[in-house]
């Protein structure tokens, strides 16, 4: 366990906000600062600017108290995407984020050349993408890496990723605990990327797993945060969103899995063994000790639901309401369960971004109706936090099909912050059991503290699952919620209309 009064550091670079948590000797929560930022889409990229990465966390971790008492730390980011970087750590083109759908062409000839499916974001299909397209700075990569990855190097001198977020860069070979070598090989071979001056095993950072040792903090790096946090801090290998969501709620062990509902909505779950066959819609990575995982990762989930809050938010003020926003998602939220099982008929399509699971490269909100349907505030507001899912569920529905078990679904992020809604609506969507527990609000910074916790605190031999189980989770307070019959009924007649809506959805994308 830690010393006392010491504390571990978890940062994240998530897609909305860059966070800072700290956890005491128990695995509480002590501390927590944060910084709000947001994407651009410039020239046609999702983008952020890497200088507002460092504005970012020395802001965050400036509202983090006691940090002279942190004994470790760790840094996880939203995963996938591409940064090129020359040999001196240039960088060769602005950061490309795990939103963009720009890669189709080499996604699918990847999927086809490793029949292993290679996801639009994944950084392999950004690097081939840039390859077949001919861009100028392909040539003088000699660093590829994630946003974590990034930001570890920079504090800490060390260019390597936990499995986990490496498993969103290339495939890993699960029995040894690195990027697929045969798969790597077929890359290699390829004739536009024979003609190249370097082979990829030489661009990727090293893979790590979980406990590893990761480096120190640098005095190079302290100096990078304001000093803020001082030189020799131990740190964890970096993970990603998904490998720190599954940590946060004690989902690494077989059987079991976690959704993380956000801007972003991805369901992470446990493999006992292999997928029968290939999915576009199911990635297959790791936990951040490596064992297989299946995980449904959609772009869009809650950003047109807040839009749509804003807006009722300004109707309620014309009439001179007043309701902060915290009371405003609840009461919203739970108005929803007022609504029909089906919605009534009505039919949300949430895209405001390309989605990978149904082969879209752009979105349309949309709001359909028939003339018939019952147009509630009840149904409309349950037809929107089902569209948050509904992508989901289709992805969810194919494990179903190939008889995944799944003991039990951990939820976590803002859609699960409002007690019991998001989670019977989710175990509709899933048929499946949801829980959220005391943590369910802290997500990935807090996944990363518990991380860099194991790197410091670990037993010999012990494993990950066991460190969570017995000395993190244990006793730890949460709610389950069990799927209704009649809710999953509901929810399986709107997924049917809701692949109609689908086809309306593609027309207006290319329309509008």
């Amino acid at each position: 366990m830690p010393t006392q009064n010491k504390t571990c550091l978890g940062l994240e670079m998530g897609s909305t906000r860059i966070k800072a948590v700290t956890i005491d000797q128990d695995f509480k929560p002590v501390s927590s600062g944060d910084y709000t930022w947001a994407s651009a889409y410039e020239n046609g990229i999702w983008t952020y600017p890497l200088d507002e990465v460092w504005t970012g966390l020395k802001s965050a971790l400036s509202k983090v108290e006691g940090r002279e008492n942190i004994a470790a730390a760790g840094v996880s980011a939203m995963m996938h995407g591409y940064l090129a970087f020359d040999q001196d750590w240039n960088l060769l083109t602005p950061f490309r984020t795990w939103q963009n759908t720009i890669t189709g062409q080499a996604a699918a000839e990847l999927t086809e050349l490793f029949g292993f499916n290679i996801p639009q974001r994944w950084s392999i299909a950004h690097l081939y993408q840039a390859v077949l397209g001919g861009e100028d700075h392909v040539s003088r990569i000699a660093h590829i890496t994630t946003l974590a990855g990034y930001i570890h190097y920079i504090l800490t001198g060390v260019n390597a990723v936990g499995i986990g977020e490496a498993s969103g860069m290339f495939p890993i070979d699960s029995a040894k605990l690195d990027y697929d070598a045969g798969m790597m090989a077929k890359f290699n071979a390829l004739p536009k990327i024979a003609a190249l001056p370097w082979k990829l095993e030489d661009l990727l950072p090293k893979v790590l797993t979980a406990g590893e040792d990761a480096g120190r903090l640098t005095e190079e790096g302290s100096r990078m945060l304001d000093g803020l946090l001082p030189a020799g801090i131990p740190f964890a290998p970096a993970e990603g969103d998904a490998g720190t969501g599954m940590t946060a709620t004690n989902a690494v062990a077989p059987r079991t899995g976690n959704v993380s509902a956000g801007t972003s909505i991805f369901s992470m779950v446990v493999l006992e063994k292999p997928l029968e066959k290939v999915y576009e819609e199911i990635d297959l990575v790791t936990t951040p000790t490596g064992a297989p995982v299946a995980m449904v990762h959609c772009n869009n989930c809650t950003n047109d639901t807040n839009a749509w809050v804003g807006v009722l938010g300004e109707a309620a003020r014309l009439f001179g309401g007043a309701p902060d926003t915290g009371t405003l998602y609840t009461r919203l939220y739970e108005k929803s369960l007022e609504g029909a099982p089906d919605c009534g008929g009505v039919l949300v399509c949430n895209y405001l971004a390309g989605e990978g699971v149904t082969h879209l490269d752009a979105g349309r909100p949309l709001v359909v109706r028939t003339p018939e349907a019952d147009f509630t505030l009840a149904n409309f507001f349950r037809a929107q936090l089902y569209s948050t899912m509904s992508t989901l569920k289709l992805g969810m529905d194919i494990l179903a099909s190939e008889k995944v078990a799944i003991d039990s679904l951990t939820g976590h992020g803002g859609l699960f912050k409002t007690p019991v809604v998001g989670q019977r609506h989710m175990a509709a969507a899933c048929n499946a059991p949801v829980t959220c527990m005391e943590t369910a609000g802290e997500g990935g910074p807090y996944g990363m503290a518990l991380l860099a916790s194991y790197r410091l605190n670990r037993a010999e031999g012990e494993r990950l699952e066991d460190f969570l189980s017995q000395k993190v989770f244990a006793g730890v307070s949460g709610s389950t919620v069990r799927p209704d019959t009649a809710a999953v009924e509901g929810f399986n007649a709107y997924i049917r209309r809701y692949k109609a809506l689908l086809e309306v959805e593609k027309t207006a994308v290319a329309i509008l």
